[in-house]
């Protein structure tokens, strides 16, 4: 019985995807480990550490298919690290004479820290791909609804108009800086561990030959050789999960914002329609967001994991004793919640049904209070910043407490009429003459490369 929503077989699709799943499962895993200890022999070979007629061996005969993994499991929980129970089977399945070389010089962190970076690189694969196909879908809605105005609000109340091409050029944005960090992370944080017991590289002697097989080791996984050990010294494994959260951060801001704008009282956005998504058992006009809930429950869990990452990063002296185990935790619930938030948003911007006229509706609600700082702005150059302040507060009072428009209470003031001009104070109060430079940022957004 599986107790986590991750791997939950009802829950597991609404919060991950079988292709990230497969990366960090456990046969992956054991895959991953053993994948090391091939490259490990053949890169000892290469520096005639071993033999290459034992490094050829060892490759050719390792192989998951053959172990006994009801053994491995309850071996691994017994030793408490799943390295020496499965070199006690790798051994069995080569000649004697070879098996001697398996696990050459290495020690348990740094086959597992291996792994756990070569399922991580994969796993970034899938993330990048996910984020490309919602900059694309973001894109597309920016372009689109470039001049489409609608409301803007702060604290949840209308503010000054916008676009809805505006709004998702902000999201899109934050997609592009995390495609970035994302190239960066690539560089800095997918590093090769081999050290030995304390990381000195002493199992290979004193001379650079342990740093030479730490190079090609490297070259083996597809991964970068650091300047010195890192098994202490954690912070690229917690940038990548702070990554992660980070990204889940702007899913769940998106999301946030769709379950608003999806309400009945505001209407102005809906998730694309599928029979019976969002349904209710009891009431049959339910159409609920459920990806962007989904997404929202992701981002809270994706930023509780950033936290466990961070904790690991406080070892005691050259080996931890006890916080790298939080990392088994977090690595591979990180990566399934994140690639199932950005695989629930892209469903959402490839088909998100926007209603425009809704938009116009809501934004013109308020009769003219919207556009309160373009009046203000428009007139202070005749009558002074403060008294235009005054006066137009002065106005949304009046315009609010009787339900009136705007505009109908500025031209009861015949002073500001006189200075300003009836036409200019109609144009003031349109929203659509007050939409700032929506516009050029959108471009700007768009041809950011």
């Amino acid at each position: 019985m599986l107790n986590s929503a991750v791997d939950s077989r009802i829950f597991r699709n609404l919060f991950g995807t079988e292709e990230i799943r497969d990366i960090f499962s456990d046969e992956a895993y054991i895959k991953c480990l053993i994948e090391v200890e091939i490259a490990l022999a053949r890169a000892e070979a290469t520096f005639n550490v071993i033999p290459q007629e034992s490094a050829d061996v060892i490759a050719e005969k390792a192989k998951y298919e053959n172990l006994n993994l009801s053994r491995m499991a309850a071996d691994t929980e017994n030793v408490g690290y799943p390295v020496l129970p499965l070199v006690w089977q790798l051994a069995e399945m080569v000649p004697q004479e070879h098996a001697k070389y398996i696990h050459w010089g290495a020690t348990t962190q740094d086959i597992m820290d291996c792994a756990s970076m070569v399922q991580i690189r994969r796993g970034l694969v899938v993330v990048r791909r996910n984020l490309h196909e919602l900059d694309t879908a973001l894109r597309a809605l920016s372009e689109k609804y470039a001049d489409t105005p609608m409301a803007g609000r702060t604290h949840l109340q209308h503010a000054l108009p916008i676009t809805f091409g505006y709004k998702c050029a902000v999201y899109l944005s934050g997609i592009q800086r995390h495609i970035q960090r994302l190239a960066e992370i690539e560089l800095r944080c997918l590093l090769v561990q081999f050290g030995g017991a304390a990381g000195t590289l002493a199992s290979l002697g004193s001379d650079n030959t342990g740093l030479q097989v730490r190079k090609q080791l490297a070259r083996e996984l597809g991964l970068h050789d650091p300047s010195i050990t890192w098994h202490v010294a954690r912070d690229h494994v917690a940038e990548v999960v702070n990554f992660l959260a980070l990204v889940g951060g702007s899913l769940g801001k998106i999301a946030l914002d769709i379950i608003i704008m999806s309400s009945n009282e505001v209407a102005e956005v809906a998730e694309p329609f599928v029979p019976f998504r969002g349904a209710s058992s009891t009431m049959p006009q339910k159409r609920n967001p459920i990806s962007s809930e989904v997404i929202l429950a992701s981002s809270k869990l994706l930023r509780s994991n950033a936290s466990l990452a961070l904790d690991a990063m406080v070892s005691d002296f050259e080996r931890a004793s006890g916080p790298w185990h939080l990392e088994w935790s977090c690595i591979p619930d990180s990566f399934v919640l994140c690639c199932g938030a950005l695989h629930q948003a892209n469903f959402i911007m490839r088909g998100l049904l926007v209603n425009t006229d809704v938009m116009s509706s809501n934004l013109n609600m308020t009769k003219g209070l919207i556009v309160a700082e373009a009046v203000m702005m428009g007139t202070a150059p005749k009558i002074g910043r403060q008294r235009a302040h005054d006066v137009v507060y002065e106005a949304c009072t009046k315009a609010i407490e009787g339900n009136l428009p705007l505009i109908d209470i500025l031209r009861q003031d015949e002073s500001l009429v006189a200075q300003v001009g009836e036409e200019k104070l109609r144009s003031l109060c349109d929203p659509c003459q007050y939409l700032g430079c929506c516009r050029q940022m959108i471009e700007n957004v768009i041809q950011y490369e």
